[in-house]
């Protein structure tokens, strides 16, 4: 039989590692995906604030009105952002040394200020 590896320190269910936000990349995505939840729920309130009952509201209407809001909430977010995400993107990326640096370097050479700058969205 194979062991099993104990990790080294105990876990207490919160990942301390975040190395994934010094990536531009990551903090443009998670942006455009809180921008998303934040529409969606910004729907979501709209829809409730109804005048009325509709002739043909029922169950399944809801779910289904539900999850069209959901994917305008998305296309919004990608197309026609409200600049939540991208306000909440640069209030990280201030905090984070590594795209500092990297932004303060692209300045002094004329490079794109991201450190994937390869990368196309």
């Amino acid at each position: 039989m194979t062991d099993i590896p104990t990790p080294v320190q105990p876990t207490n269910g919160i990942s301390t590692d975040n190395s994934r936000l010094t990536s531009r990349a990551n903090l443009k995505k998670a942006g455009q995906q809180f921008e998303s939840v934040f529409i969606g729920m910004m729907l979501k309130s709209m829809r409730q604030a109804n005048l009325g009952d509709g002739l043909f509201d029922s169950k399944n209407s809801e779910t289904f009105r539900d999850m069209q809001d959901k994917q305008v909430a998305e296309s919004m977010a990608a197309h026609q952002p409200i600049g939540i995400g991208k306000a909440m993107t640069e209030f990280l990326a201030k905090s984070q040394k590594a795209l500092q640096d990297a932004a303060a370097a692209s300045a002094t050479s004329g490079a794109p200020a991201t450190p994937d700058a390869g990368t196309t969205s």
